[in-house]
């Protein structure tokens, strides 16, 4: 086509689109349009010059269309599921003013930072939200780097907190590394998953296999069984949904699988019983009530003590109170307080924030884009259901928290910057070239 009539036309179009984001998927559309309205003219024996001029006159006026091209390519924003946000991040603070009032202080202290970490979260997610998330996608090499060096200066430097060497003091302030290096690793692997292509030897494709476990086997390290599940879990899904070769999807999920397999058995060989301990104690509570089998034992109680609308917020504390109610089990906590008709009530509002994000995930039409909402909405999925059926007993109790309603900065901080991440890309759906 005459690359001068066409430019001109284009280019008096996107004149009256605001939106410089949306400009080259308007001008692929209406290039494309144009080529298939120019080759119908010239079979009807029109010259290819008078045929393009046929189709352009047949696009209308161009400032015209550029006008209603501007309105439907606008930047879109997910309201509801802000307002999801805010419900949950409202609840949170719930388990921290009436949680733990045993400890001096406690309560004003958590409150505090947990305000200061969704100060530092708003901010850096506005910023999130007009970033052109794009622009991170080959950056994951960068992105992997970053983890892994993160990772290995906590394993020289790093404090031990609950039994796990997984915190770093930066600039006198604690901050919990397994999460900051598991959202690198997760922009990483977005951006190798949506260029699977490029991986087309055998020596590329053992590559991936050692990145792949060289994360798990230092947050073996810390040790960091959470978060390492966290890993798994999201680079399977994304994986799954990566669109990657058959032969190759199943030659490295043969791989991969002959490795878990011997991963895991290393595991259990090393901790000497202690996940057989942990396991007993959760299969029968009554058979050791004051050690593996107690918390399970006392979440049962709690549970059948809630009745529909709970104790109060203002219930006794005894020795028997459950602890940690600002974190792992701040669902127990809510439920044993305001019933089981708040507690499915909460629980309904999750499933909505949940649902949401993965409906966003096949909003957009780009790959990368779709992988990182695809592996955002696994790292909300899993703690959040995990921790919900910890807590009433269905599956055994680990370190495990539910994002904006446990207590964390760093947990709130990782979180909203994922959160972002999704909304940029909700907020590009309709301004981006098809890659899937």
């Amino acid at each position: 086509m005459s690359s001068s009539l066409i430019k001109e036309f284009l280019s008096k179009v996107t004149s009256k689109v605001k939106v410089k984001e949306a400009h080259n998927l308007i001008e692929k559309e209406l290039v494309d349009h144009l080529q298939e309205l120019s080759l119908s003219y010239q079979q009807k024996q029109l010259s290819k010059e008078d045929a393009e001029k046929k189709a352009i006159q047949e696009m209308g006026n161009p400032y015209t269309l550029g006008e209603s091209l501007n309105k439907v390519h606008q930047p879109k924003m997910d309201w509801f599921l802000i307002v999801l946000f805010l419900a949950i991040a409202a609840i949170g603070f719930v388990p921290l003013i009436y949680g733990e009032p045993r400890i001096i202080n406690a309560i004003s202290s958590f409150v505090i930072k947990q305000l200061i970490g969704y100060l530092i979260s708003i901010t850096v997610i506005i910023g999130i939200i007009k970033l052109d998330y794009r622009k991170l996608k080959n950056g994951w090499t960068f992105f992997y780097g970053i983890g892994l060096m993160l990772q290995l200066c906590t394993v020289l430097f790093g404090v031990t907190v609950n039994g796990s060497k997984s915190w770093l003091a930066i600039f006198g302030v604690g901050v919990d590394m397994t999460l900051v290096t598991l959202f690198f690793y997760f922009l990483a692997w977005a951006g190798i998953f949506s260029k699977m292509h490029v991986f087309n030897s055998w020596l590329k494709q053992g590559a991936l296999v050692i990145l792949f476990w060289l994360p798990i086997s230092i947050y073996l390290i810390f040790p960091s069984y959470m978060v390492m599940l966290l890993y798994f879990l999201c680079l399977a899904v994304m994986f799954a949904f990566s669109n990657v070769h058959r032969k190759l999807a199943i030659k490295l999920v043969a791989v991969n699988l002959i490795a878990s397999l011997c991963f895991i058995s290393i595991m259990l060989v090393s901790s000497q019983g202690y996940f057989m301990d942990r396991l007993l104690g959760f299969l029968h509570p009554n058979s050791d009530p004051y050690g593996e089998g107690y918390m399970y034992l006392l979440l049962k109680d709690a549970f059948l003590q809630a009745g529909w609308f709970g104790h109060g917020l203002e219930q006794e504390l005894t020795l028997h109170t459950i602890v940690n109610t600002h974190t792992d089990f701040a669902f127990p906590y809510l439920v044993s307080t305001l019933g089981w008709a708040f507690g499915i009530a909460l629980c309904t509002v999750l499933l909505a924030f949940i649902s949401r994000l993965s409906i966003n995930a096949f909003k957009t039409k780009d790959r990368y884009g779709r992988l990182l909402v695809i592996g955002g909405a696994t790292l909300f999925t899993v703690p959040t259901i995990y921790n919900i059926l910890m807590g009433v007993g269905i599956v055994p109790i680990i370190g495990i928290s539910i994002p904006f309603i446990s207590y964390g900065v760093s947990i709130i901080v990782v979180y909203t910057v994922i959160l972002g991440l999704i909304l940029s890309v909700y907020r590009r759906k309709d301004m981006v070239v098809e890659t899937w």
